[in-house]
């Protein structure tokens, strides 16, 4: 297995058993050392001494080395997060004590009794100092047509929308919905929302109308800030349109703010307000809201194994942290660096990693309008290149895209402002990690394959950071961050000890940026994550730790399936599948894909023998999915058979929520192909049936590309 040096080792003698700050606390608190292989008993409930005295985390705990940073962080959490949370955050009121987290019951709340203003620590903070400093690089999807923002340039627009939601009574605890491309103004939308204390909840631009209306109406959302159209690949995306229809639902909306992104004027309605013309005309100035360290920040939907999405609920001063010390740690942020951060705003490494982690941390992000692809496949590297990039951070299905493109899309751009390489939303493939290090990076750029979930709110697994010289292993997270303590759970429930195990990845210990609940339904945060092994959080994910102790993930344990790096709950392909009227069952399950990692295939059963028409309702169904979800929901397979041929065997589901399905024999006119056996044995595992690995399935010849 091929090893990467990082640089050369620090100093043993250094920091020896023992001896040294670090010691001298552990000692002083009286707590051994852990052991993260070691079983043990269940974890109880925390909840913390008063907090440390300012000035801990700046003078002392900074600069320990990573090895006893990391212990200090398991065995002395109050210690570690709350010096961390004294010295790094500004706050109004200071909290008085660390922690109260229980996790059987899913009750997680940190900092207590403290009050800040996320805004302030991400804008006013850094104004002070530098005011001119660049905040935002907008990388528009036009090349060569970037718009740089300042931090003063920021905080005045995110002021003067933060006035502009308040004229119109938007205050502390409402909620608006942001259902936008990534700009500028949607970075200060959301900003404007911390402002006043309105929890934000922002709406992938690509999502359908339903999609957007499910979710305003889950949160009752009393705005929406959009614009008239998105711009993305060279094509004009109609998003007022989008809004317009969804709105219709959604009663709890009293104002829909428009900005207009393109010369194409939007048609305005009784609800609408033009934007800019309002902003222009509030002041530059608006007080910022105190608020508790537990008042919510925002909401962001994410697909669960049923077919309802659920809102994740972040809150305000852990979550801000835990962005802003992974954003320096895992990513090695130094003062002058351009971060580099290609997600988009509608998903949580959009939230942590383009918006709130850098500008916490004073740096310079980039908001990437465009495609890997658009006008050539050079676009990344292109982009390097003109704003001096020095970390990268995609996804491994863009890089799988990419690399089919060969190295010359690569080679013709000077990359030698990259410092690191970084993947996120899925695990990395060998052949698209060691192109992402031998041919992006040139093999000088250590690659960073970041594990974590919008529930856990910030990096959990990475290789980085690490001890100077540390080994980087290809296609692993490896190491947990700070504070994180994770666990192999085999089928019984129990903690597996020692290494070279594999099982399902859960956290004995909490952390300040984890998820507090989902938005109007604990019971279901508390079922999802904590029932299924009572005093640890489950991820959902299996993991496998291998004989040197580093973590591998091995893919989701639930029926929620990975499609380029976005989860989709299979629960909500088939409601919307079963929705149509010649559709009376049906089941989605995932398959590989060689560029989007998976894809969605589904078998449909259709109430009688359509013949020529089967064609006429396919299309139907993938513009079902298309508009109750998203294009990208489409399923890339359909497997067809009529419920009317008398030789059907009808058989039971494979457990709670999944539909049985008809699986053997097709009806009259149906193309007899047989499909690969790898997606036999996936239908297997779906209906917990091993016979059905040897049974004949056919493809109705259709396939979407």
């Amino acid at each position: 297995m091929q090893r990467i040096n990082m640089a050369a080792r620090c100093s043993r003698s250094t920091f020896t058993r023992g001896t040294g700050l670090f010691w001298t606390l552990l000692n002083r608190r009286r707590i051994p050392l852990p052991d993260q292989t070691r079983t043990g008993s269940r974890p109880h409930r925390g909840v913390s001494s008063l907090a440390p005295p300012p000035g801990t985390w700046s003078t002392k705990l900074s600069r320990l080395c990573h090895r006893d940073l990391y212990q200090l962080s398991i065995t002395d959490p109050d210690q570690f997060w709350g010096s961390a949370a004294a010295d790094r955050l500004r706050w109004v009121e200071p909290f008085h004590r660390v922690r109260d987290c229980e996790l059987n019951s899913g009750k997680i709340s940190w900092f207590l009794g403290g009050k800040l203003n996320v805004s302030v620590n991400c804008l006013d903070v850094h104004v002070e100092k530098h005011p001119e400093r660049v905040a935002l690089i907008w990388e528009r999807d036009e090349p060569g047509t970037e718009v740089k923002v300042t931090y003063r340039e920021l905080l005045e627009t995110t002021c003067r929308l933060a006035n502009t939601l308040k004229s119109h009574g938007i205050q502390k605890g409402d909620r608006v919905a942001i259902y936008m491309p990534v700009s500028p103004l949607a970075v200060a939308a959301m900003l404007a929302c911390a402002r006043i204390g309105a929890v934000h909840t922002v709406v992938f631009a690509g999502f359908s109308t339903e999609a957007l209306a499910g979710r305003i109406q889950d949160a009752r959302c009393k705005a929406v800030v959009t614009c008239n159209q998105g711009v993305r690949g060279g094509r004009l995306i109609n998003l007022k349109s989008t809004v317009d229809a969804a709105v219709r639902s959604c009663p709890t909306v009293r104002h829909v703010f428009v900005w207009q992104r393109t010369e194409q004027a939007a048609v305005m309605g009784p609800l609408d307000v033009a934007l800019e013309e309002v902003m222009a005309c509030q002041s530059a100035v608006c007080p910022a809201e105190p608020l508790d360290s537990e008042d919510l920040l925002f909401l962001l939907y994410t697909s669960g194994s049923t077919g309802k999405p659920k809102g994740i609920v972040h809150t305000q001063a852990g979550y801000l942290l835990y962005a802003s010390l992974t954003h320096q740690y895992v990513f090695d942020h130094q003062a002058g660096d351009v971060f580099g951060c290609v997600a988009d705003i509608g998903w949580i490494t959009g939230h942590s990693y383009v918006v709130y982690g850098p500008l916490c941390n004073g740096a310079t992000t980039v908001l990437f309008e465009s495609t890997p692809v658009y006008p050539n496949p050079g676009r990344y590297w292109e982009t390097v290149q003109r704003l001096a990039i020095t970390q990268f951070y995609g996804a491994p299905t863009a890089l799988r895209l990419l690399l089919k493109y060969g190295e010359s899309w690569v080679k013709k751009y000077d990359r030698s402002s990259l410092r690191m390489l970084a993947s996120v939303g899925e695990p990395i493939n060998h052949e698209a990690w060691h192109w992402f290090h031998s041919v992006v990076g040139d093999g000088r750029c250590p690659v960073v394959d970041t594990w974590w979930q919008t529930e856990t709110g910030g990096v959990c697994i990475a290789p980085h950071p690490a001890e100077p010289g540390a080994t980087i292993l290809p296609t692993m997270a490896m190491r947990p961050f700070f504070g994180v303590q994770p666990a192999v759970m085999d089928e019984k429930g129990e903690a597996l000890s020692g290494n070279s195990v594999s099982g399902a990845l859960c956290f004995s210990q909490p952390w300040p940026g984890m998820a507090r609940s989902i938005y109007g339904d604990h019971q279901r945060f508390v079922d999802a994550y904590f029932k299924p092994y009572p005093g640890y959080f489950f991820s959902g994910d299996g993991a496998y730790r291998s004989e040197d102790g580093y973590y591998q993930i091995t893919g989701r344990m639930d029926d929620v399936i990975n499609v380029s790096g976005h989860r989709l709950g299979t629960a909500e392909i088939e409601d919307a599948l079963d929705e149509h009227p010649a559709v009376p069952e049906t089941a989605v399950v995932g398959i590989p894909h060689d560029i989007k990692g998976e894809v969605p295939f589904a078998f449909v059963v259709l109430k009688e023998d359509l013949g020529a028409e089967a064609h006429v309702v396919l299309q139907e169904l993938q513009d079902l999915v298309t508009t109750k979800i998203a294009k990208y929901a489409v399923p890339e397979h359909f497997l067809v058979r009529s419920n009317t041929h008398e030789s059907g065997q009808l058989f039971p589901s494979g457990g709670p929520g999944h539909r049985p399905g008809l699986i053997r024999s097709p009806g009259p006119g149906l193309a007899a192909t047989r499909v690969h056996g790898a997606c036999c044995q996936t239908f297997a595992n779906k209906f917990s049936l091993a016979s059905l690995i040897n049974t004949d399935f056919y493809n109705y010849g259709y396939s979407i590309i």
